[in-house]
């Protein structure tokens, strides 16, 4: 344990003085081998890899408070940091043009050497893209998958849930310091998924959730994964962010086709026009890869269910009035139906008085 405190301390000392990036802190590891030797080199060996404005940061050195803290954060059970120099850096990870040098981590550190799968999509998803993520992840995780996602709320939300449901595994890969939860809504899963899976960031402690952080953590979802799947995505999403680098990257990317009309589909429509995998069952994303493929699954949106109602709802939004209108019901009548479908999870009440069937 104090070896490992040495070296952590060691790194820490390097990664924890301000302003100092990621593509300075790989360049020093890189040019002198160990952060031990980055500490002992003179400031003139530094000076090529150091801007003066950095140099002036180095001379003061890590926050000592913070290096502190994370020292005491790094003893506790289930947490570490992960280097590009460990023998159980991601390979996949390790490959691409900028792998994050430095990760914190908390939870089961072997699912790093699982094959990976990213699964995302927008926050403001649909009752029924949530339904989607849950059961795409839970089959790609019994099919042996670790499923990787953000964290956010919607899909990403309701990937790791999926996931973690039976044996399955997920990596919850945030854009904070592990310390903290962002959004405060999934701290309890995400202390699940500490505890039945892996919390990973390349922040450090205390550091807030900030736009300019999701670029960096999508690029480690997408480099961890050997493909992306995209569930729900508005064109403007950041989920297509992540689609674009898995495509840079060398990944598959795979997208779930919705209605022509709903806003939540038309990046998984763009995506899909530009070459990704349209994908009806996680079955299509297991062949896809070459991946021993389960038993048949039923495409998403089968239906199943004769239901007069439902048969008339089909299954883009639709508001009261209108389906009324298509079943020759009063309002009144429809509502108590609508409310029995609803209890038996057949159908979803949506913001503005629509509805919408789930598969």
């Amino acid at each position: 344990m104090a070896a490992d405190r040495h070296v952590s301390e060691a790194l820490l000392r390097i990664a924890l003085v301000p302003g100092l990036g990621e593509s300075h802190l790989r360049a020093l590891l890189a040019a002198f081998g160990s952060a031990e030797a980055v500490l002992a080199a003179p400031d003139a060996a530094l000076a090529p890899y150091l801007s003066a404005k950095l140099r002036e940061g180095w001379a003061r050195g890590a926050d000592a408070a913070l290096l502190e803290k994370t020292l005491a954060w790094l003893i506790q059970p289930g947490r570490f940091l992960l280097t590009l120099a460990d023998a159980d850096y991601p390979p996949m990870l390790r490959e691409i043009s900028d792998p994050p040098p430095l990760l914190y981590g908390v939870g089961r550190r072997e699912l790093l050497g699982n094959a990976c799968l990213g699964v995302v999509g927008s926050r403001q998803a649909t009752p029924q893209g949530e339904q989607n993520a849950e059961a795409f992840a839970e089959v790609l995780a019994q099919a042996g998958f670790t499923v990787v996602s953000g964290l956010a709320l919607g899909i990403d939300g309701a990937a790791h849930r999926g996931a973690l449901r039976g044996t399955g595994s997920t990596i919850a890969v945030v854009g904070t310091g592990l310390n903290l939860v962002y959004p405060a809504r999934h701290k309890a899963l995400a202390h699940r998924i500490a505890e039945e899976g892996l919390m990973l960031s390349s922040f450090a402690l205390d550091t807030p959730s900030a736009a300019g952080h999701f670029p960096s953590r999508n690029r480690i979802i997408s480099g961890l994964s050997r493909g992306v799947l995209v569930v729900e995505a508005a064109l403007s999403s950041g989920s297509l962010i992540t689609a674009r680098q898995a495509l840079e990257q060398g990944r598959e990317v795979f997208a779930v086709p919705g209605s022509i009309h709903s806003p939540h589909s038309k990046g998984c429509h763009a995506l899909i026009k530009q070459g990704a995998k349209l994908v009806e069952s996680a079955a299509d994303i297991l062949e896809e890869l070459a991946w021993p493929v389960m038993p048949p699954l039923h495409a998403a949106g089968e239906a199943t269910d004769a239901d007069p109602v439902l048969q008339a709802l089909g299954f883009d939004p639709l508001d009261l009035e209108t389906l009324a209108g298509r079943l020759g019901l009063t309002v009144e009548v429809l509502s108590v139906k609508l409310l029995a479908l609803e209890l038996e999870g057949a159908v979803a009440r949506l913001p503005g008085g629509r509805y919408q069937r789930l598969a």
